[in-house]
């Protein structure tokens, strides 16, 4: 007999994840003790040999909950039994900065590049699976963020890769009763404080039930078309932004004026964060300002950015600066 089904799923999203990878890669997988992850594991464990790679686990102990540190321990331990060395277990502190969630993805993902680099592998695969991905798209239209907000997170960003974005959180915790692996609950997933545990607990249910089934699987697919989308306007935008610039390090507005407003807005976004504005605090309400300059022009003033960066039109074009008046 093969293994079961969804096993067999966890291990081919990781083979198609990694086939580019050359013989002798080290891939390290970020292990919480979630299904998601602990299946992620177990079946790296058994996958990389057999397409002629090294594999290992990290885990990350962020200090946030009592007994947070013997569970990373826990895990370090099991590694090897799973076919997974190096094990390493990344002690991090987390911050305030940006809310609890943010400071503790950031001090995680400095850990994570750290150890990476450290090793020398090539690739660190995460967890997420496709209702992370429709819990992300969601999040995101609640703020009316744009067709790349929307886009979701992507299978692959530098040396990180999300082989299970296809598959769903039941598929993962079936894998890990086949297995015989107990997952840790982690109480933050369920803790109404965070935006994402409500969006699991209660509006994701709430849409199936006004809705139907299949929600997760249609905002997953959602965020693949709406990356299509984004990547061909970014390349657009790309091209439009080098022609905008002509010799200067302002852009002409006349270009930017025959350019559709999605390609616009992403020239401009590109100006703004050269010129040191602060690219995550930088809003689509801020961009629509700046546009408005190109758009409906009366001579206005400066449009202020954050960062302390300026926008302003003269002389047929627009200016990005420091303490513009």
């Amino acid at each position: 007999m093969g293994p079961h089904p969804a096993v067999a799923d966890v291990r081919r999203a990781i083979r198609g994840s990694l086939a580019d990878l050359e013989s002798g890669a080290l891939v390290l997988v970020a292990c919480s003790g979630g299904a998601d992850s602990l299946a992620l594991a177990a079946c790296l464990g058994f996958a990389a040999p057999r397409l002629g790679l090294r594999a290992g686990l990290l885990t990350v102990d962020h200090g946030l909950q009592p007994g947070s540190a013997e569970r990373a321990h826990r895990l370090v331990r099991l590694a090897p039994g799973l076919g997974l060395t190096p094990a390493a277990q990344l002690t991090v502190t987390v911050g305030r900065d940006g809310g609890l969630e943010a400071a503790a993805r950031q001090a995680r993902y400095q850990a994570l590049d750290q150890a990476a680099d450290d090793l020398g592998a090539t690739a660190v695969l995460l967890g997420h699976t496709l209702n992370d991905q429709a819990e992300t798209v969601l999040m995101r239209l609640a703020r009316g963020s744009g067709s790349r907000s929307l886009a979701g997170m992507p299978d692959r960003f530098g040396r990180y890769r999300r082989p299970l974005l296809g598959l769903s959180r039941t598929r993962t915790e079936q894998a890990c009763a086949a297995l015989g692996l107990e997952p840790w609950q982690d109480p933050h997933n369920a803790d109404q404080a965070f935006t994402r545990a409500r969006v699991r607990a209660d509006a994701l249910p709430a849409l199936e039930q006004a809705l139907g089934p299949g929600i997760v699987a249609a905002l997953a697919r959602t965020a693949r078309l709406c990356r299509d989308d984004a990547d061909a306007l970014d390349d657009w935008a790309d091209a439009a932004y080098a022609e905008a610039r002509g010799l200067g390090a302002g852009l002409e507005v006349a270009v930017l004026a025959r350019l559709p407003g999605a390609v616009r807005r992403r020239v401009i976004q590109r100006a703004a964060v050269a010129a040191g504005a602060t690219a995550s605090a930088l809003a689509a309400v801020h961009i629509e300002e700046v546009e408005r300059l190109v758009t409906e022009w009366r001579g206005q003033r400066a449009v202020d950015l954050p960062g302390g960066v300026g926008a302003v039109r003269r002389y047929g074009t627009l200016i990005f600066a420091s303490n513009l008046s």
